[in-house]
Protein backbone atom coordinates (compact mmCIF):
# COMPACT_ATOMS: atom_id res chain seq x y z
CA UNK A 1 0.00 0.00 0.00
CA UNK A 2 2.93 2.28 -0.75
CA UNK A 3 0.98 4.62 -3.03
CA UNK A 4 -1.95 4.92 -0.65
CA UNK A 5 0.34 5.81 2.24
CA UNK A 6 2.13 8.32 0.01
CA UNK A 7 -1.02 10.21 -0.96
CA UNK A 8 -3.10 9.55 2.17
CA UNK A 9 -0.62 9.69 5.06
CA UNK A 10 -3.38 10.00 7.67
CA UNK A 11 -4.95 6.61 7.07
CA UNK A 12 -5.69 4.68 10.24
CA UNK A 13 -4.20 1.26 10.87
CA UNK A 14 -7.67 -0.22 10.36
CA UNK A 15 -8.04 1.46 6.97
CA UNK A 16 -4.60 0.29 5.87
CA UNK A 17 -5.53 -3.24 6.90
CA UNK A 18 -8.80 -3.04 4.96
CA UNK A 19 -7.14 -1.71 1.81
CA UNK A 20 -4.48 -4.43 2.07
CA UNK A 21 -7.16 -7.10 2.45
CA UNK A 22 -9.09 -5.69 -0.53
CA UNK A 23 -5.92 -5.89 -2.63
CA UNK A 24 -5.43 -9.49 -1.50
CA UNK A 25 -9.01 -10.70 -1.96
CA UNK A 26 -9.95 -9.00 -5.21
CA UNK A 27 -7.64 -11.02 -7.52
CA UNK A 28 -9.10 -14.24 -6.10
CA UNK A 29 -12.65 -13.14 -6.87
CA UNK A 30 -11.58 -11.85 -10.27
CA UNK A 31 -10.56 -15.36 -11.26
CA UNK A 32 -14.15 -16.49 -10.64
CA UNK A 33 -15.92 -13.43 -12.09
CA UNK A 34 -13.83 -11.62 -14.67
CA UNK A 35 -14.29 -7.95 -13.76
CA UNK A 36 -10.98 -6.39 -14.76
CA UNK A 37 -8.07 -7.47 -16.96
CA UNK A 38 -5.09 -9.43 -15.68
CA UNK A 39 -2.84 -6.44 -16.31
CA UNK A 40 -5.14 -4.26 -14.24
CA UNK A 41 -5.13 -6.82 -11.42
CA UNK A 42 -1.35 -6.53 -11.32
CA UNK A 43 -1.78 -2.76 -10.91
CA UNK A 44 -4.82 -2.86 -8.65
CA UNK A 45 -3.58 -0.34 -6.10
CA UNK A 46 -2.86 2.36 -8.66
CA UNK A 47 -5.45 1.77 -11.38
CA UNK A 48 -8.44 0.93 -9.23
CA UNK A 49 -8.01 1.71 -5.53
CA UNK A 50 -6.05 4.96 -5.85
CA UNK A 51 -8.04 5.98 -8.92
CA UNK A 52 -11.26 5.58 -6.93
CA UNK A 53 -9.82 7.65 -4.10
CA UNK A 54 -9.32 10.66 -6.37
CA UNK A 55 -12.87 11.46 -5.25
CA UNK A 56 -11.60 11.57 -1.65
CA UNK A 57 -9.03 14.16 -2.74
CA UNK A 58 -11.78 16.22 -4.34
CA UNK A 59 -14.27 16.13 -1.46
CA UNK A 60 -14.19 15.14 2.19
CA UNK A 61 -17.65 13.64 2.65
CA UNK A 62 -19.22 14.62 5.97
CA UNK A 63 -20.64 12.00 8.32
CA UNK A 64 -24.00 10.54 7.26
CA UNK A 65 -23.58 11.51 3.59
CA UNK A 66 -25.33 9.04 1.28
CA UNK A 67 -23.54 8.12 -1.95
CA UNK A 68 -24.81 6.09 -4.90
CA UNK A 69 -22.21 4.28 -7.06
CA UNK A 70 -23.77 3.51 -10.44
CA UNK A 71 -22.31 0.58 -12.38
CA UNK A 72 -19.96 -0.34 -9.55
CA UNK A 73 -18.73 -3.53 -11.26
CA UNK A 74 -16.35 -5.13 -8.78
CA UNK A 75 -16.84 -2.32 -6.29
CA UNK A 76 -15.04 0.70 -7.72
CA UNK A 77 -15.10 3.49 -6.71
CA UNK A 78 -17.56 2.51 -3.96
CA UNK A 79 -15.54 0.07 -1.85
CA UNK A 80 -12.38 2.20 -1.50
CA UNK A 81 -14.55 5.23 -0.70
CA UNK A 82 -16.48 3.22 1.90
CA UNK A 83 -13.20 2.35 3.61
CA UNK A 84 -12.12 5.98 3.47
CA UNK A 85 -15.45 7.32 4.81
CA UNK A 86 -16.75 4.77 7.34
CA UNK A 87 -19.40 7.18 8.67
CA UNK A 88 -21.07 7.57 5.26
CA UNK A 89 -23.59 5.26 3.59
CA UNK A 90 -22.75 3.76 0.19
CA UNK A 91 -25.16 2.12 -2.24
CA UNK A 92 -23.24 0.10 -4.82
CA UNK A 93 -25.44 -0.71 -7.79
CA UNK A 94 -24.91 -2.91 -10.83
CA UNK A 95 -27.29 -4.70 -13.18
CA UNK A 96 -25.06 -7.80 -13.28
CA UNK A 97 -25.88 -10.03 -10.35
CA UNK A 98 -22.60 -11.95 -10.15
CA UNK A 99 -20.68 -8.68 -9.77
CA UNK A 100 -22.90 -7.54 -6.93
CA UNK A 101 -22.39 -10.95 -5.31
CA UNK A 102 -18.66 -10.20 -5.33
CA UNK A 103 -19.24 -6.71 -3.93
CA UNK A 104 -21.35 -8.10 -1.08
CA UNK A 105 -18.83 -10.82 -0.29
CA UNK A 106 -15.96 -8.32 -0.29
CA UNK A 107 -17.95 -5.96 1.93
CA UNK A 108 -18.58 -8.81 4.36
CA UNK A 109 -14.95 -9.91 4.51
CA UNK A 110 -13.78 -6.30 4.87
CA UNK A 111 -16.36 -5.86 7.65
CA UNK A 112 -17.82 -2.78 6.00
CA UNK A 113 -21.06 -1.88 7.75
CA UNK A 114 -21.73 1.12 5.51
CA UNK A 115 -22.15 -0.65 2.15
CA UNK A 116 -25.32 -1.94 0.51
CA UNK A 117 -24.86 -3.86 -2.73
CA UNK A 118 -27.91 -3.73 -5.01
CA UNK A 119 -28.49 -5.84 -8.12
CA UNK A 120 -30.67 -3.50 -10.19
CA UNK A 121 -30.70 -0.97 -12.97
CA UNK A 122 -30.04 2.51 -11.62
CA UNK A 123 -33.24 3.94 -13.05
CA UNK A 124 -35.34 1.44 -11.05
CA UNK A 125 -34.01 2.49 -7.64
CA UNK A 126 -36.13 4.11 -4.95
CA UNK A 127 -33.55 5.58 -2.58
CA UNK A 128 -32.53 9.12 -1.67
CA UNK A 129 -28.86 10.08 -1.89
CA UNK A 130 -26.70 13.17 -1.65
CA UNK A 131 -24.15 12.34 -4.35
CA UNK A 132 -23.86 10.07 -7.36
CA UNK A 133 -20.43 8.69 -8.23
CA UNK A 134 -19.40 6.51 -11.14
CA UNK A 135 -16.28 5.43 -12.97
CA UNK A 136 -16.29 5.43 -16.79
CA UNK A 137 -19.58 3.52 -16.93
CA UNK A 138 -21.72 5.59 -19.28
CA UNK A 139 -22.05 9.06 -20.84
CA UNK A 140 -22.92 11.91 -18.49
CA UNK A 141 -26.39 12.26 -20.06
CA UNK A 142 -27.27 8.64 -19.29
CA UNK A 143 -25.98 8.76 -15.72
CA UNK A 144 -28.04 11.88 -15.08
CA UNK A 145 -31.18 10.49 -16.71
CA UNK A 146 -30.97 7.28 -14.69
CA UNK A 147 -30.57 8.96 -11.31
CA UNK A 148 -31.75 12.58 -11.43
CA UNK A 149 -34.72 11.86 -9.16
CA UNK A 150 -32.58 10.22 -6.51
CA UNK A 151 -30.69 13.36 -5.39
CA UNK A 152 -31.90 15.21 -2.31
CA UNK A 153 -31.63 18.95 -1.78
CA UNK A 154 -30.03 18.55 1.65
CA UNK A 155 -26.73 20.35 1.97
CA UNK A 156 -24.20 19.60 4.67
CA UNK A 157 -21.07 19.05 2.61
CA UNK A 158 -18.72 21.72 1.31
CA UNK A 159 -20.11 21.18 -2.18
CA UNK A 160 -23.79 21.11 -3.17
CA UNK A 161 -25.26 17.66 -3.75
CA UNK A 162 -24.54 16.44 -7.25
CA UNK A 163 -22.49 14.16 -9.48
CA UNK A 164 -18.80 13.29 -9.05
CA UNK A 165 -17.70 11.19 -12.01
CA UNK A 166 -14.34 9.65 -12.88
CA UNK A 167 -13.77 10.09 -16.59
CA UNK A 168 -10.96 10.10 -19.13
CA UNK A 169 -10.01 11.63 -22.47
CA UNK A 170 -11.62 14.53 -24.29
CA UNK A 171 -15.10 15.13 -22.89
CA UNK A 172 -16.11 18.15 -24.97
CA UNK A 173 -18.74 16.34 -27.07
CA UNK A 174 -20.10 14.44 -24.08
CA UNK A 175 -20.51 17.61 -22.03
CA UNK A 176 -22.09 19.49 -24.92
CA UNK A 177 -24.58 16.66 -25.49
CA UNK A 178 -25.52 16.79 -21.82
CA UNK A 179 -26.04 20.55 -21.87
CA UNK A 180 -28.19 20.25 -24.99
CA UNK A 181 -30.30 17.59 -23.30
CA UNK A 182 -30.88 19.83 -20.29
CA UNK A 183 -31.66 22.81 -22.52
CA UNK A 184 -30.16 25.16 -19.99
CA UNK A 185 -26.79 26.50 -18.97
CA UNK A 186 -24.91 24.41 -16.44
CA UNK A 187 -21.44 24.68 -14.97
CA UNK A 188 -19.44 21.48 -15.20
CA UNK A 189 -16.19 21.44 -13.27
CA UNK A 190 -13.37 19.35 -14.72
CA UNK A 191 -10.38 18.53 -12.50
CA UNK A 192 -7.37 16.68 -13.98
CA UNK A 193 -6.25 13.86 -11.70
CA UNK A 194 -2.60 14.76 -12.17
CA UNK A 195 -3.52 17.60 -9.81
CA UNK A 196 -3.51 14.94 -7.09
CA UNK A 197 -1.42 12.03 -8.37
CA UNK A 198 1.87 12.21 -10.29
CA UNK A 199 1.89 8.73 -11.87
CA UNK A 200 1.63 8.72 -15.68
CA UNK A 201 -1.54 6.63 -15.53
CA UNK A 202 -3.47 9.67 -14.30
CA UNK A 203 -2.34 12.07 -17.02
CA UNK A 204 -5.55 11.72 -19.06
CA UNK A 205 -7.92 11.02 -16.15
CA UNK A 206 -10.20 13.61 -14.56
CA UNK A 207 -13.07 14.27 -12.19
CA UNK A 208 -16.28 15.77 -13.52
CA UNK A 209 -18.50 17.53 -11.00
CA UNK A 210 -21.83 19.23 -11.52
CA UNK A 211 -25.07 19.94 -9.74
CA UNK A 212 -28.44 20.68 -11.32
Amino acid sequence: MKLLKKYFPNLTNEQISQFSLLAKLFPEFNLQVNMISRKDVENLEKRHILHSLAIAKYINFKSQTRILDIGTGGGFPGLPLAIMFPDCKFYLVDSIGKKINVVNELSSQLELKNVVGINARAESLDIDVDFVVSRAVAPISDLYRWSKNRLTKDKYNDKPNGYILLKGGNLTDEKNEFKEMLRKSIKIQEVPLDTYFKEEFFDTKKIIYFTV
